[in-house]
């Protein structure tokens, strides 16, 4: 079994550069399967979210079977959300170089190798989770698809902190380099020289979005109005995530020269829905 190992370079009061030399992409367990961290870090969000939204069924008078229902909703929609996202945002070439990859845990060409669930984007799963539970509400919940969204963006919003985290351990979606003495040398890359760590920006950044949601759900009386948590939730996550791109190295190469970068791109309208969003929730208090 092997960790991960940090190796400090050099350290200068506050000034920081690590490199990142992890031993392994995951816990080897047998053969050839694999534990890969990144598909861990998913696995962890999904259990803390099912704790948070334990409490919230629970606050809320809820049954334990429609809590169980949702789970499985919430699996299939930001997985299949998110693989989609990725595909059609970022990879498409994959449609006709390699179909079943798509939606397998594995590569088929140019040879087969299990490669678990990489390639996963933010805003699919967005789109991914937004449908599931309209069909949730529809079929388990019978609320409003909003009272739901309302909710479910506090421990989605604690995902997106370890996913962030698996790109991470995955060195990728890493930032620009930088000359000062802060920054991650990713060994994996084949580099001497330290980068942005954009992974651990957004992070970072989503942490405040998780602290932000919960205690407006816990200390205030915002979710009464319908769809203002979903507004904040897309404000400030996806201003966090347009921020940080500024820092990250483009997905799409052929993309890198334009004002703004794809991950940006499809930021902006999220960011509208919010305010918008926010703006109508005054007007539907219940």
């Amino acid at each position: 079994m092997h960790f991960p190992i940090f190796t400090v370079k050099n350290y200068l009061f506050m000034l920081l550069q690590i490199v990142w030399d992890p031993a392994s992409e995951g816990i080897h367990l047998f053969g050839n399967f694999t534990i890969y961290y990144y598909s861990l870090m998913w696995i962890i969000a999904f259990t803390i979210g099912w704790y948070l939204m334990k409490a919230i069924y629970k606050h809320e008078k809820l049954s334990a079977e429609q809590m169980d229902s949702l789970l499985v909703y919430s699996v299939l929609g930001l997985m299949i959300g998110a693989r989609l996202g990725h595909v059609i945002f970022y990879q498409s070439e994959l449609f006709k170089d390699d179909f079943l990859s798509i939606f397998l845990p594995f590569r088929f060409n140019p040879t087969f190798e299990f490669t678990g669930f990489r390639g996963l984007a933010s805003h699919g799963a967005a789109i991914g989770m937004i449908i599931s539970m309209y069909f949730y509400n529809k079929k388990i919940l019978g609320k409003s698809v909003l009272w739901i969204l309302d909710r479910i963006v506090i421990p989605v919003s604690i995902g997106a902190v370890c996913v962030r985290i698996g790109n991470f351990f995955n060195s990728e979606m890493v930032g620009y380099p930088t000359d000062s003495k802060f920054g991650i040398v990713f060994k994996k890359l084949g580099e001497d020289f330290a980068r942005h760590p954009g992974q651990l920006y957004e992070a970072f950044g989503y942490v405040f979005v998780f602290i932000l949601l919960y205690y407006t759900y816990w200390k205030t009386n915002k979710s009464n109005q319908q769809g203002f948590m979903l507004g904040l939730f897309f404000t400030s996550l996806w201003a966090v995530r347009f921020v940080v791109e500024y820092f990250k190295v483009a997905q799409v190469d052929e993309r890198a020269d334009w004002l703004f970068n794809t991950g940006q791109l499809l930021s902006i309208p999220f960011i509208v829905a919010g305010i918008l969003l926010m703006l109508r929730s005054r007007r539907h208090i219940k």
